[in-house]
């Protein structure tokens, strides 16, 4: 076999493998999301682009309090959301006089930009479920608006902002 014969059959298999880790990484680990709209703004912005971390969810490890998360909308399926988990399965949420409160508990949320308009609760989270709430929270739709997400319709939890390349960082809770 001539040589570049065989430095193509070499390409070949370099490039097959290529593609064979990046179906199995999408498929299995990382996802990619692009925020539309500003209701995570200051923490997301409109049109930045995430890193969503998937085997946690296949694993069934389950969202923690300020974690953010990527799910499928139940009311119109072929939409995804992403939103900041605030309360757990069991949890008590209510929000009164501006605050967020969890188990009686106000909670400190530094990513805020502007206080919390309205009330809502107080409501305990049922099982298999968690209560979501946009950063920018006078303008978001999340569980006030649609109710608790259910641990099965959360696809992963956004790790790192990678677009634009000014934006690059890891996503903090």
């Amino acid at each position: 076999m001539p040589n570049w014969q065989k430095e193509l059959k070499e390409w070949i298999k370099a490039l097959l493998l290529a593609v064979v880790l990046a179906v199995v990484l999408r498929v299995f680990i990382v996802d990619n999301y692009i925020v539309d709209g500003d209701s995570m703004l200051p923490t997301l912005h409109d049109q930045e682009r995430v890193l969503v971390y998937k085997l946690g969810q296949k694993l069934g490890i389950r969202p923690q309090r300020g974690d953010i998360v990527v799910f499928q909308y139940a009311r119109e399926p072929w939409r995804d959301f992403v939103k900041r988990v605030v309360a757990l399965e069991g949890d008590q949420v209510e929000i009164k006089e501006g605050k967020l409160y969890v188990n009686g508990k106000v909670q400190s949320e530094p990513y805020l930009s502007a206080p919390m308009l309205g009330s809502y609760g107080p409501e305990t989270v049922p099982a298999g479920t968690v209560f979501v709430l946009g950063d920018n929270r006078n303008i978001s739709m999340d569980s006030r608006d649609i109710g608790m997400v259910r641990l099965d319709s959360i696809k992963g939890k956004a790790v790192i902002i990678y677009w634009p390349l000014k934006s690059l960082r890891l996503i903090q809770r």
